[in-house]
C-alpha cells in the first residue's frame, strides 16, 4: 500500500490532533481519518477510484482547521543518507 496523502489539523495533543491519509493499493483507494495521534482512534473507508477517496476527504477537511498537507511517507519507509 502507497501513502498518497497526510494531511493535519495543525494542532498537537491527543485531544485535539487530526490527522487525515490517503493510501492507495492496486485499484483500491483508502482513506484513514484518525482522530488523537499515533495512538488515537481511527475510521477508515474505501473507494474504487481517486475522485471517490478526494471527495471524502473535502468532507473531512470542511471546518475551522488550518489543514496542512505533510509529505507522505515514500515506500519502505526513510532511509539515511550514506546507509
Amino acid at each position: 500500500m502507497e501513502q498518497r496523502k497526510h494531511l493535519w489539523n495543525g494542532k498537537w495533543g491527543r485531544l485535539a490532533r487530526r490527522d487525515v491519509f490517503l493510501r492507495v493499493d492496486a485499484d483500491r483507494w483508502h482513506v484513514e481519518q484518525r482522530a488523537g495521534g499515533a495512538e488515537g482512534i481511527s475510521r477508515f473507508y474505501e473507494y474504487g477510484s481517486a475522485d471517490e477517496a478526494e471527495e471524502t476527504i473535502r468532507a473531512l477537511l470542511d471546518g475551522s482547521d488550518a489543514w496542512r498537507e505533510l509529505s507522505p511517507r515514500p515506500p519502505g519507509g526513510w532511509t539515511l543518507p550514506n546507509s
